[in-house]
């Protein structure tokens, strides 16, 4: 039997016991539901066509990933066209929420708050440790209430995995209870050595993406039990932070507590879109005007002030570069923020190459309420344009987006109106 060593007692924990839950092919299965089909019997794929054959495949139902081997994330040029009943769903993101928000109200049935943690549209993680003795219940049982409960208010279908931390659930979740039948498992730390070290993609481990595994390969790492013989000091110094928490997680460890929200002491506030043509460099003042209301709306409306930003221009072939905007006084005007960024843009010499990418990063954020005035600023015309910005977002939102919006908008290079009927990206 192998001995796990222990560094630190809160790591090696045993007595806790985390839920990890995936909604399986959350997008699909809903579209599936809502026709009153079986997502395990109908071939159904979540794309918006209008796009072209080039469009991402949002989410693809588990009986064509199973028998068509048909992945998520892939082009709609990659579905075979043939196959019998296929169906291709145009994405719903506002009927998505809604039903992700209806099962995490579901989880507050068996947890309360402070013992959920809602880590994606579709994943969440639940620490179950103080309801199954009460409960008269194991982590599997619990577990199974869980799943019968949503299945029976949603007709939708979970994965869980069992952990005594959160990352071992979730690595239970991803490597073993998604090929279970019952799409349910647990690990413990005794199983950590023949689940875990196995893995030979190190990209199955939680954490580790296709670049980090370029770099442990390129270290001589090339299954997660070589990364479990290793030291947490080495991976460290060669790969910095991220690699000590690595070493720790193949060995199933993580201090991580659910009840114990982080604060970041920086935040930032970020927009951004995958342009869905090639755009020339004349084009895109208008793209940077727009993108300058849609950041300043999301700064007014969470009460932040920004005194620099990062605008990100990305090029056809993945290459690109930045700009960096400073403001002498923290401010949330859409207009100051596209004037200084678009001169910026002008200033600099560019390659002709067409334009995909472009995002705006706020940071260094003050906030409104808290922020203290020089004598060099004209205050009344400050608090006169807050409250213009204050008229013209409300406006928008109680009669429509393409009321008091901007100039640019009217442009053929805009997709600003466009964007306003989107959520994330796709059709709301």
């Amino acid at each position: 039997m192998t001995v796990l060593p222990v560094y630190n007692c809160r790591m090696f924990e045993e007595n806790h016991r985390i839920l990890s839950i995936d909604l399986k092919s959350f997008y699909a299965s809903v579209e599936c539901v809502d026709r009153g089909l079986d997502p395990f019997k109908t071939p159904l794929v979540v794309a918006d066509q209008s796009r072209g054959d080039g469009t991402i495949v949002l989410a693809a139902s588990p009986y064509i990933k199973s028998k068509y081997h048909v992945p998520s994330r892939c082009r709609l040029y990659e579905v075979p066209k043939d196959i019998k009943g296929l169906i291709i769903a145009t994405p719903r993101m506002n009927r998505y929420l809604k039903m992700s928000a209806l099962i995490n109200c579901i989880y507050l049935d068996y947890v309360s708050q402070e013992d959920l943690y809602v880590y994606s549209i579709d994943e969440s993680f639940l620490d179950v440790t103080h309801y199954l003795e009460r409960n008269h219940d194991s982590a599997k049982s619990y577990a199974r209430k869980i799943i019968r409960d949503i299945k029976e208010r949603t007709g939708l279908t979970v994965t869980v995995g069992i952990g005594a931390n959160i990352f071992m659930a979730k690595a239970c979740m991803d490597i073993r209870a998604k090929k279970s039948p019952e799409f349910l498992s647990e690990w413990s730390y005794k199983d950590i050595p023949n689940e875990l070290w196995p893995i030979d993609d190190l990209t199955k481990m939680w954490g580790i993406g296709t670049q980090m595994a370029k770099r442990l390969h390129a270290l001589g790492f090339y299954t997660i039990g070589d990364i479990a013989c290793s030291d947490a000091d080495y991976l460290k110094k060669e790969l910095g932070v991220i690699g000590e928490e690595i070493y720790y997680h193949s060995l199933g460890y993580d201090d991580a507590i659910i009840r114990e929200n982080y604060q970041t002491k920086e935040h930032s506030v970020t927009c951004g879109q995958v342009l869905l043509h090639d755009y020339d460099e004349k084009e895109i003042p208008t793209l940077i005007n727009d993108m300058s209301y849609e950041l300043a709306e999301r700064l007014f409306n969470q009460n932040v002030l920004v005194q620099e930003i990062i605008l990100y221009l990305g090029y056809f072939d993945n290459t690109g570069y930045g700009l960096k905007a400073t403001f002498y006084t923290p401010t949330d005007s859409s207009t100051l923020i596209s004037n200084n960024l678009i001169r910026q843009f002008n200033a600099i010499d560019k390659i002709s190459k067409p334009y995909r990418r472009i995002t705006l990063v706020a940071s260094k954020l003050s906030d409104v309420y808290c922020y203290q005035g020089t004598l060099f600023e004209d205050h009344q015309k400050n608090i006169d344009a807050r409250n213009l910005q204050k008229t013209l977002i409300a406006i928008r939102k109680r009669y429509g987006a393409d009321k008091a919006m901007p100039g640019s908008a009217l442009s053929s290079s805009s997709n600003y109106l466009t964007r306003k009927h989107q959520i994330g990206g796709h059709k709301a």
